[in-house]
């Protein structure tokens, strides 16, 4: 089963940075590796609904990333590593969230990503930016 888990959240400063981490272990039960998967940031702060932040195709030609977020956030990812990235910069307080990474391990998310591509979850990181 493929699992993810997240770091580099934490407390930070308005106008300050940060970047999460999400590694993969293991293989889904059609055996892909993570080469393969589409992968997405999401976000959900208190009493909001889920969002997307960013995401990347598994060929990282591909990638969306929220209007809220636009540069200011990038998203990157390092297969060799089993990894994805979002690098945050210029945070602001209503960045503050617990954000996750998902996997789509059939390849699908792209700049047009959907909620039902994701099949795996990891567990969320807290990001809270102090005004």
């Amino acid at each position: 089963q493929v699992q993810l888990v997240e770091s580099g959240g934490g407390l930070v400063q308005a106008g300050g940075s940060l970047r999460l981490a999400c590694t993969a272990s293991g293989r889904t039960l059609s055996g892909l590796s993570f080469s393969s998967y589409g992968m997405g940031w999401l976000r959900q702060a208190p009493g909001q609904e889920r969002e997307f932040v960013a995401a990347i195709s598994w060929s990282g030609s591909s990638i969306y990333y929220a209007d809220s977020v636009k540069g200011r956030f990038t998203i990157s990812r390092d297969d060799a590593k089993n990894t994805v990235y979002l690098q945050m910069n210029s945070l602001k307080p209503e960045d503050t969230a617990v954000y996750y990474c998902a996997a789509d391990p059939r390849g699908r998310l792209g700049i047009h990503p959907r909620l039902e591509y994701l099949e795996h979850w990891g567990q969320g990181t807290l990001v809270t930016v102090s005004s």
